[in-house]
């Protein structure tokens, strides 16, 4: 899936996006409203990874949408 059907579908795929970052907030998600930079940046601050980690993870999560 890319990035554009994701932020199409950002509160569809609030849960997907809870089961795998569990640590974020439904506020964190919410604020973030899709956007991927923000997406990425709240990744790394929540899990204490680089910004090239956090995009390979979420490069990978896109991977397994459908």
């Amino acid at each position: 899936m890319d990035w554009n059907r994701v932020e199409g579908n950002w509160k569809q795929l609030k849960g997907k996006i809870k089961e795998k970052w569990g640590q974020l907030t439904d506020d964190d998600i919410d604020r973030m409203e899709g956007s991927r930079e923000q997406f990425e940046g709240k990744i790394q601050e929540k899990y204490g990874i680089g910004k090239d980690q956090a995009k390979q993870n979420v490069d990978d999560w896109l991977k397994t949408l459908h």
